[in-house]
């Protein structure tokens, strides 16, 4: 497939091109039971479950029962490997084309689609009851909407036709916030509508920053992705406003969300890394600072959240 391209000119340079950096391969799994953990993403659920807790920190004003944790990280978990195991479930077509997922059990013929969907479905069920009989009917609600709009609006949808893809479809991953508030709270304030937003803006600069790095696995299976129908120079540019947006959301969730010092310190230090980041990408593009910039987009949610708990705690005399 040749690159696109407008008249004569690619929209993306030619040093993205394959070279000696290569796509690493990822592991495959060997065993069944390592096939089913491997549908659930656990690595993304991981992320997830990041920015849960510290929600249900803020909605307590100090750490919440450990029980009503447990079980919405659990819910929470079920949700989102339910969600994932259907995302690869439908893609597992153009996973056999990026080198990225060849490792993918469906993709390498390891697990029966019909079994992977059959999973993935009991997986919805088994969260939506978790959630609803151990913390509320609400958080249940948003868990389940949030796996229907990540596999009928983006990847059903959105990932194949849309250069918006995963800016519309980073919603989804951006409901854990709402789940973990309403778990403790049984509503949905403006505290977490921030969070929400903050974490919406941030998934196109994280998941583009990787697109760059793996363009032509994307470019292969015909997915739009920003970075495969843009030129390079758009691509960066988007990627720098939303992150200044986010920082700013960030900013904003203090006096919203009654945080202190240690919150505000930690978002402007964090948050001007990132901007930083993401600035010097747009001055010198190339894969190797494209996936440190997604690492730290990682590290980045890590610590927000973390501080987030730090100075609730904190401020709350636990």
């Amino acid at each position: 497939m040749k690159p696109m391209s407008v008249g004569s000119r690619p929209l993306v340079p030619s040093r993205f091109a394959p070279s000696g950096l290569g796509h690493a391969s990822r592991r495959s799994p060997k065993t069944i039971v390592g096939g089913y953990v491997a549908l659930t993403k656990p690595r993304i659920i991981e992320l997830l479950l990041i920015t849960t807790v510290p929600t249900m920190v803020m909605a307590e004003r100090g750490w919440p029962p450990t029980t009503l944790v447990l079980i919405t990280l659990l819910g929470g978990t079920l949700a989102a490997g339910g969600a994932n195991a259907i995302n690869m479930y439908v893609d597992r077509d153009i996973d056999k084309l990026m080198v990225r997922t060849q490792g993918r059990p469906l993709a390498t013929g390891l697990i029966e689609p019909r079994n992977a969907l059959i999973f993935a479905i009991c997986l919805q069920i088994a969260a939506f009851a978790v959630l609803w009989s151990g913390a509320n009917f609400l958080s249940a609600c948003l868990a389940l909407s949030a796996a229907l709009f990540y596999v009928f609006v983006y990847t059903l949808w959105l990932k194949r036709t849309s250069r918006q893809n995963i800016v519309i479809g980073g919603a989804a991953g951006a409901v854990p916030v709402l789940v973990g508030w309403s778990a403790v709270q049984n509503n949905v304030a403006w505290a977490p509508v921030v969070l929400f937003v903050v974490m919406f803006l941030w998934t196109p600069p994280h998941f583009w920053a990787l697109a760059i790095r793996h363009i032509d696995d994307y470019r292969a299976a015909d997915v739009p992705m920003l970075p495969v129908v843009a030129p390079l120079p758009e691509v960066l540019k988007q990627m720098l406003i939303y992150t200044v947006l986010m920082v700013i959301g960030t900013l904003v969730l203090a006096p919203v969300g009654h945080l202190g010092l240690i919150y505000v310190i930690g978002a402007v230090v964090l948050g001007g890394l990132f901007i930083g980041g993401t600035w010097a990408l747009s001055r010198d593009p190339n894969p190797q600072k494209a996936m440190r910039l997604f690492g730290y987009s990682i590290s980045y949610v890590t610590l927000l959240f973390g501080v987030l708990t730090l100075d609730v705690l904190v401020r709350n005399g636990f």
